[in-house]
């Protein structure tokens, strides 16, 4: 039996993490075990470009979900692909380092709250292709899940440049912020601070890892206050940002492990909506 229904929204991703810990989505996680755990080290530069990609994930296995967390390169280091597994997620949950409780929470979520029994998701499958290909044909359904009006301005914390186009194409003006990169590949300067872009911004797309630097209770906080919709992008916390839905969220591109870059054979994203939002369009207020 679904408990849903029957679990208080979360205003914060400590809430949310509590919430698990009591066992209010109903599985204790103390029963659970990370019986693997995976560090991964991946870069991507698409030809015909000078943007290199470095991408470092932590990925934890239970029972049969997965969590997955992208860091900074400095965050973990890889010796903690062997010291994690065989640790309940209860411990893991109550981890000093903000990586390791991500990837647990999305692992337990993975569980109890799999994306393939929410009614609310829109499963998607990423074609047959290239890297590139099967990027833009996800950036194209996360700059399609709120409908962007000509002049809107865009936000977006974590810069992909296929999702910048996509943005653009939409005749959006993107205000682009990523502390890894200086300029999009159309020349658009990209900042650091995020507070500007917030305070602007019409619409907000973030990536999943925005919980992994600690910075999604600020964006949730921020655009609550302003009632700007929030778009997430996750594959940090794909299983964990939809229990923001309707609370914050306006809108989520849930991609669970393995992702896309792995594979060139079709994959699943799931994509939801809050109530309210439906087939792209903006909620009136």
């Amino acid at each position: 039996m679904s408990l849903h229904n029957e679990v208080t929204a979360p205003a914060s991703v400590a809430d949310l993490t509590a919430a698990a810990l009591r066992g209010d989505y109903g599985r204790d996680p103390a029963d659970l075990h990370a019986v693997g755990a995976f560090w991964v080290r991946q870069s991507t530069q698409f030809p015909g470009t000078d943007t290199k990609y470095r991408n470092y994930y932590l990925v934890l296995r239970a029972e049969a979900g997965f969590g997955g967390c992208c860091l900074e390169r400095d965050q973990l280091d890889s010796i903690v692909a062997e010291e994690l597994s065989g640790r309940s997620l209860a411990e893991l949950l109550r981890d000093a380092r903000t990586p390791v409780r991500v990837a647990a929470l999305d692992a337990y979520f993975s569980l109890v709250r799999p994306h393939r029994e929410q009614a609310g998701a829109q499963r998607f499958d990423l074609p047959h292709g290239t890297p590139l290909q099967r990027a833009q044909a996800r950036d194209q359904a996360i700059a399609g899940l709120l409908r962007i009006e000509p002049g809107m301005r865009v936000g977006l914390i974590g810069v992909v440049n296929p999702l910048v186009a996509a943005i653009v194409a939409r005749g959006g003006v993107c205000l682009p912020c990523d502390f890894n990169l200086e300029r999009t590949q159309d020349g658009t300067q990209v900042v650091r601070d995020m507070r500007p872009v917030l305070a602007q911004a019409d619409l907000v797309i973030a990536t999943g890892m925005t919980l992994s630097n600690g910075s999604f209770d600020d964006i949730l906080t921020a655009l609550r206050a302003r009632g700007v919709p929030l778009v997430v992008y996750a594959q940090t916390g794909s299983a964990i940002v939809p229990r923001f839905l309707g609370h914050g969220v306006a809108a989520v591109s849930a991609e669970p492990f393995p992702f896309s870059q792995f594979s060139a054979d079709p994959t699943p994203i799931h994509l939801y909506r809050a109530p309210g939002y439906d087939d792209g369009v903006r909620a009136v207020a």
